[in-house]
């Protein structure tokens, strides 16, 4: 049996594991190399805060995750196809190695994210769409 997600060590395996995956996939890895160009070493402890907030209701998260997610989208035009991948990813990292209620919360955060996310960038298209 999986343990589920309960420590800031579990975090950062889920997304240290994640963006190994993320970072070449066929489907959105350029997203985040070449269009995003992330910065790993500033990128991945806002990551790890951002997911210990929402998981595990610690904090250290003061950021503000739609107003990069709008700027990239305008950049390069972030699709339901890009949005279904990451989800997919991110479902079979937890999969791999947690199991438990948390882990699930993590996927239905993930889901809300990546549609919030989605109707967020559609109506950055719109005219008069304030940030």
């Amino acid at each position: 049996m999986k343990n589920d997600i309960a420590t800031s060590e579990d975090i950062k395996l889920l997304m240290d594991s994640f963006y190994e995956k993320v970072l070449v996939d066929d489907v959105i890895g350029y997203i985040f190399t070449e269009v995003a160009k992330i910065d790993l070493p500033t990128h991945m402890p806002r990551l790890y805060a951002f997911w210990e907030m929402a998981l595990l209701s610690k904090g250290g998260y003061d950021g503000n995750m739609m107003t990069p997610h709008i700027q990239l989208h305008k950049k390069s035009s972030l699709t339901d196809e890009h949005f279904d991948r990451w989800k997919k990813l991110f479902y079979e990292t937890i999969d791999t190695y947690f199991e438990g209620p948390i882990a699930q919360m993590a996927k239905d955060k993930a889901h809300a994210m990546s549609y919030l996310l989605k109707m967020k960038t559609s109506a950055s298209e719109k005219p008069g769409f304030i940030q």
